[in-house]
C-alpha cells in the first residue's frame, strides 16, 4: 500500500507542473498578444490623427495630398533692371553665385536696345519662361519695361524685382558715362567720347543730352509697355507706375542703399539669394561699374533741372519708392527690437 502511495505521488507533481507551465505559457502570451495590439492600435490612432491633418491641410489648400508643387524649384524672378542704377553690380554677383545655389541667370537681350517687346514677342516670351522648367529656378534680367503676365492669359506669374535711382543722379551718371565710359569695360569707346563739355555747360546751353526729358526712363520702366507710359509728363503713366510698384514687384531697392535689398532680398528669397549679402561686402563686386570721370552739378544747374515737370514726377517715383522700401525695411523687426518678426498657425480660439 505504501509502495502504491510512493509511486502516485511523482505523477501528480508531474501534472502539477504541467498544467502551470500551461497557464504560464498563457498567460506571457496573452500579455505578448496584448502588448502587440495595443501597438497597432496606437500606430493606428497615429496615423488617423496624421491623416485627419494632412486632409485638413489639404482641404485648406486646395489641393489634394498627392498633389505636390516646389515653390522654390519653379521661382522665377525677373530683374527688369533699369540703366545707371546699380544694376551691373547686383547681376554679377547672381552670375558668380548661381552655380553655387543652383538656379539659372539669363539676361532679355532686346534687339536695338529696346525697352518694349512687340507684341509678338510679348506672347512668345511670356510662354517661353512660363513653360521652360530646364530653366527653373531662374534669374532673368534686362532693361526691359515691366510686362504684366496675367494680360496673356499664363497660370502663374513672376516675381518681379528693381533699383531705383534719385534721377538727376541717374542722368548725371548716364551723361558722363556716354563721354568717359566706366572701369567695368575701360577700353570701350562710348558713344561720346572725346566731347568735354560738362553737364553745367550742358544745361546752360539747353543741349538735347541734358534735357530734363531724358530723366524720363523709371517711370516708364515701372509702368510698362502701355503706348502713354512713354510720353513724358503723363500723370497716368506716374500712377500706373507706383500702382506696379506696390502689386507686382516683390522689392524695389534704393541704389544707394544697395546693401538693404540685398539682405532683404537674402531673407525673402534664399533660394535664389543665399550668400548674396557676404559676397557683395567681401568681394570687388560692390565696386563694378563706376563712372570714370564725373562732376557734380552746381546748385544752379540742380535748380534749374528740379524746375522741370518731369524731374518732378520721377523724383516723385523715387520718394514714393523708397518709402516702401522704408516700410519694408522697418517691418522685418519687432517694434523697437533687433528680434525679427515671426508667425505660426494655432488651431486654439484666440482668447
Amino acid at each position: 500500500m505504501r509502495y502504491q502511495l510512493n509511486m502516485t505521488k511523482p505523477k501528480y507533481i508531474v501534472i502539477a507542473v504541467i498544467l502551470l507551465s500551461t497557464t504560464i505559457i498563457s498567460v506571457f502570451y496573452n500579455y505578448s498578444l496584448s502588448s502587440k495590439l495595443e501597438e497597432i492600435r496606437r500606430n493606428i490612432a497615429s496615423q488617423s490623427r496624421s491623416n485627419d491633418v494632412n486632409e485638413r491641410t489639404s482641404q485648406l489648400s486646395g489641393r489634394r495630398p498627392e498633389d505636390t508643387y516646389s515653390f522654390n524649384e519653379n521661382l522665377i524672378v525677373i530683374y527688369n533692371r533699369v540703366p545707371k542704377t546699380g544694376s551691373t553690380s547686383f547681376v554679377n554677383l547672381a552670375y558668380d553665385l548661381c552655380k553655387k545655389n543652383h538656379f539659372h541667370v539669363l539676361h532679355i537681350n532686346i534687339s536695338g536696345n529696346m525697352h518694349v517687346l512687340s507684341l509678338p514677342n510679348q506672347i512668345d516670351f511670356v510662354r517661353n519662361i512660363t513653360a521652360w522648367n530646364q530653366m527653373k529656378p531662374a534669374l532673368y534680367h534686362g532693361h526691359m519695361a515691366f510686362l504684366d503676365f496675367s494680360k496673356f492669359g499664363m497660370p502663374t506669374k513672376p516675381l518681379y524685382i528693381n533699383l531705383i535711382r534719385k534721377p538727376l543722379d541717374r542722368l548725371v551718371s548716364y551723361y558722363y558715362f556716354l563721354r568717359f565710359g566706366d572701369n567695368y569695360r575701360p577700353n570701350l569707346v562710348r558713344r561720346k567720347a572725346g566731347d568735354k563739355m560738362t553737364f553745367d555747360e550742358c544745361v546752360d546751353q539747353q543741349q538735347a543730352d541734358c534735357d530734363p526729358k531724358l530723366m524720363w526712363l523709371q517711370i516708364p520702366f515701372f509702368c510698362g509697355h502701355a503706348a502713354e507710359c512713354w510720353e513724358p509728363g503723363s500723370s497716368w503713366a506716374l500712377a500706373q507706375a507706383k500702382r506696379n510698384l506696390v502689386y507686382e514687384y516683390a522689392l524695389v531697392g534704393l541704389t544707394e542703399e544697395m546693401e538693404d535689398f540685398i539682405s532683404l532680398l537674402e531673407a525673402a528669397l534664399p533660394r535664389l539669394f543665399t550668400g548674396f549679402l557676404n559676397h557683395y561686402t567681401n568681394s570687388n563686386r560692390s565696386h563694378l561699374r563706376i563712372t570714370t570721370s564725373k562732376i557734380e552739378p552746381n546748385k544752379d544747374t540742380v535748380d534749374k533741372i528740379q524746375e522741370s515737370e518731369v524731374w518732378k514726377m520721377e523724383n516723385e517715383l523715387y520718394e514714393f519708392a523708397a518709402q516702401q522700401f522704408y516700410y519694408m525695411k522697418k517691418k522685418m523687426t519687432l517694434p523697437g527690437k533687433n528680434i525679427l518678426q515671426s508667425y505660426m498657425y494655432e488651431k486654439i480660439r484666440p482668447k
